[in-house]
């Protein structure tokens, strides 16, 4: 008799293994981890009709992780340089990363790539930023391999190794590894978190977001913030982390998870709730000069730097503390204690996580890295900071008497705020220079603690081999018996390019294995071989113009095992070694793709002229649908410095109110909506004045097609133009604006472009009904040349 194989649901899981064969029980069958997906083994096939007669098999029905195999937590800070933790000698205490170092080992020279995009790639991968094609943020990538931010199928991310080895994974926070053109609906959505190895995503794409009110996804689903006057973005991920980690306590409490959190801080804006802010009242009075110099006599009482350390100048560019006049040093001051406040504020919120896992019972077999900066301090606050960011990026200076009447308000909801870059240069102490200045230990050196208690014995000692974001994965891969895969999906993976740091654990002295790497961010680049660093400055944080070409620039070199701060160049001495070191700085950047070195910065804000995918290309009108929410500025019909036509089709009820379409918010934006019935335009120019438009007629109950014509004067960039309002054809309202932004509303993290809201801040003051209560029919917008 002929039998017939019916494959059930019940097993559809084993369908990928097609090999046949006997079936294999889980105890009896060994894993190719090499390879993913892992093949299972073939299902056993049956000649008995009658189930109750047959012996039931026991097929892998999931992939376990290899026995003992230990949970994982990485926290990683934004915007934190070497300096700044009184646990590497710094002014601000962290109690959570103190604790985690009396429990374990500190890394005095772990390096970063001196930038956010960057710096998260390579760590979550193993590879160097350039080999994921992520030489710059995601907001400036080109076309060129190396840099258009498009992750190579030859590179997976661990959490996807770890997934498919049998970890639970997710990620909360900032998630800045996502093309700006991806990060809609529409995708794709091939660089995700969630399909890039996290089961669980909560957080924000892009590089910053306003912590009272951002963007959030949970997964792929946008959600709207709580209105809630207490809610804090760091708050609220911490929240969603120890609700998950507790979860997969109670469902599965045998499987180990890898937990990924990611704060937006201490980015700017620099938001904190303001008893964090007060208790730093007073003490940063003395200011960065005296700052620098207290920093590294700490470190060299901890034994972090040798006691012949020397501070190298600051930059020309930072005024010393005691030039400042009265107003320059209050303003400062204050900027300081909110950063400060920020800063312990998220700590505090990475303990309640800790703690949380402390009281499952298992957080001795928890793996705990601790990364306290993924660059850098930001110097990109410029000389007086800014009370509203988005002024910078639209070219528009704040000055420190405009700024010193809203000092108190600093920090808090009505403010997106940076500091003075006098403050990124000393909390980067004991080095020179700053975030995105990746040839200097100012831009790429960052604190690291690695606690594990089943395994690491030593107690807070010092670990001082040479260290790079790029050995965090294969630490991972050696410590949980996991290979670095040779083949996924059918396509061989490159070599990882990082270096275990497991040898370290419990061998002080130890000799360093990563010997050799390179750095490049903007055109500043070094390699460092075997204690040596061989370097150039080619461009300043707070300036868009190189020093010199490419080809002028000048090298310097250092001897780092004897010189900690970078405070002695031995170029003229030994021109032999520097010329080796350049040489060895061209090798390397061939190898991973650094080359062509690219030092532009606005123009690669532009996307046509770097030949980065523009998601309306070709396209001078969108079609928009009511639910529409967070579309960021590389969805939406770009409408800065041209004319342009809102057209909405509506169906209003009585006393029609909320918004039809925005973009921006409470910092810079725009918004049609209607209020009291009546159709009203808002402008926002940087949260510094508004222009409203408004109809003399109010609406009855209706259908109605309401227009906003805005005609753009020319002439250049940021100018004005007159919009006017119209009702089914006829002009109801006119005006003229005298100016608009150039260049942003926003960044990718917070006040996107909503259709039938504005979530976020608000862009105008609508009343008390922001969505809006009528249906909108059909909405265009279409840009006129």
């Amino acid at each position: 008799m002929k039998i017939i194989k019916n494959v059930r649901l019940g097993i559809v899981l084993l369908a990928q293994a097609a090999v046949v064969g006997p079936c294999l029980a889980q105890q009896d069958w060994q894993p190719d981890r090499t390879v993913l997906p892992i093949r299972l083994p073939a299902r056993q096939t049956y000649t008995e009709l009658d189930a109750r007669k047959a012996t039931p098999a026991k097929p892998v029905m999931e992939i376990q992780a290899p026995s003992g195999a230990p949970n994982i937590v990485i926290i990683l800070l934004d915007d934190m340089g070497f300096g700044v933790t009184e646990t590497f000698g710094g002014p601000i205490p962290m109690p959570t990363l103190d604790k985690l170092a009396h429990n374990g080992l500190m890394y005095t020279r772990f390096h970063t790539c001196a930038l956010c995009a960057p710096t998260r790639v390579a760590l979550l991968s193993g590879y160097n930023h350039h080999s994921n094609n992520m030489g710059s943020i995601t907001e400036t990538s080109t076309s060129f391999p190396g840099n258009n931010a498009i992750r190579p199928q030859t590179i997976t991310p661990i959490a996807e190794v770890l997934r498919q080895n049998g970890y639970s994974t997710a990620q909360f926070g900032k998630c800045h590894e996502v093309p700006t053109w991806h990060i809609s609906d529409a995708g794709p959505q091939d660089q995700w978190p969630t399909r890039s190895g996290f089961e669980k995503f909560y957080g924000f794409f892009g590089g910053e977001t306003n912590q009272w009110t951002p963007e959030i996804y949970d997964g792929v689903t946008k959600i709207e913030v709580p209105e809630d006057p207490d809610y804090h973005f760091t708050a609220d991920m911490t929240d969603k982390a120890i609700e998950w980690v507790r979860y997969l306590h109670s469902v599965k409490p045998d499987k180990p998870f890898f937990l990924y959190f990611a704060p937006g801080a201490t980015h700017a804006p620099h938001h904190v709730p303001k008893e964090w802010i007060e208790k730093n009242k007073g003490k940063f009075d003395e200011g960065w000069d005296v700052m620098r110099q207290t920093t590294l006599q700490r470190m060299i009482d901890l034994g972090i730097a040798a006691p012949n350390t020397q501070l190298p100048p600051k930059p020309s560019f930072i005024k010393d503390w005691d030039q400042l006049t009265p107003d320059e040093k209050k303003l400062f001051a204050r900027q300081m204690e909110v950063y400060a406040g920020f800063a312990e504020h998220t700590d505090y919120e990475a303990g309640r996580l800790i703690t949380a896992i402390e009281e499952l019972g298992v957080i001795d077999n928890t793996l705990i890295i601790y990364i306290a900066g993924d660059n850098g301090n930001s110097a990109e606050g410029q000389s007086n900071g800014m009370f509203n960011e988005m002024t910078y990026m639209n070219s528009v200076i704040e000055t420190v008497p405009e700024m010193l009447e809203l000092m108190d308000e600093w920090g808090s909801p009505s403010t997106y705020p940076h500091m003075a870059a006098g403050w990124a240069i000393a909390l980067d102490a004991p080095f020179s220079w700053a975030k995105q200045v990746a040839s200097d230990f100012g831009g790429s050196r960052t604190g690291m603690v690695i606690s594990w208690s089943a395994r690491i014995k030593a107690k807070k000692e010092l670990r001082t081999q040479f260290g790079h974001v790029i050995d965090i994965a294969p630490t991972i891969y050696e410590i949980t018996n996991i290979p670095a895969p040779r083949v996924v999906n059918g396509i061989e993976q490159d070599p990882i390019e990082g270096i275990s740091l497991a040898y370290t654990f419990d061998n002080p002295t130890a000799p360093e294995k990563h010997t050799l790497q390179y750095f490049e961010c903007f055109g500043n680049r070094a390699v460092y071989e075997d204690g040596w660093l061989a370097r150039t400055i080619h461009k300043v944080p707070w300036s868009n113009i190189p020093l010199a070409k490419l080809e002028e620039d000048k090298w310097e070199l250092y001897n780092t095992q004897e010189d900690f701060s970078l405070s002695k160049d031995l170029a003229a001495s030994n021109p032999d070694k520097l010329l080796s070191m350049q040489g060895s700085f061209m090798t390397e950047a061939a190898k991973y793709h650094v080359l062509p070195i690219d030092d532009r910065l606005l123009e690669r804000l532009n996307a046509k002229l770097v030949g980065r995918p523009v998601v309306m290309e070709g396209r001078n009108s969108m079609y928009l649908s009511e639910g529409m929410m967070g579309l960021g500025p590389d969805i939406f019909i770009n409408l800065m410095n041209t004319s342009y036509l809102i057209k909405a089709h509506v169906e209003i009820p009585t006393d029609g109110n909320g918004v039809i379409v925005c973009q921006g918010g409470r910092f810079g934006g725009i918004s049609f909506y209607l209020k009291e019935g009546k159709p009203s335009f808002t402008y926002n120019y940087l949260g510094l004045s508004s222009t409203t438009i408004t109809s003399t007629e109010s609406l009855g109950p209706g259908t109605y097609e309401l227009t906003y014509d805005f005609t753009y004067d020319g002439g250049g960039l940021g100018k004005g133009g007159t919009g006017c309002i119209s009702i089914n054809g006829q002009k109801v309202a006119e005006e003229r604006l005298e100016k608009t932004e150039p260049n942003v509303f926003s960044g990718t993290g917070n006040d996107l472009a909503d259709v039938g809201t504005d979530n976020g801040t608000r862009v105008a003051d609508y009343g008390s009904v922001i969505k809006f209560n009528g249906k909108i029919i059909e909405l265009t917008i279409e840009v006129r040349k």
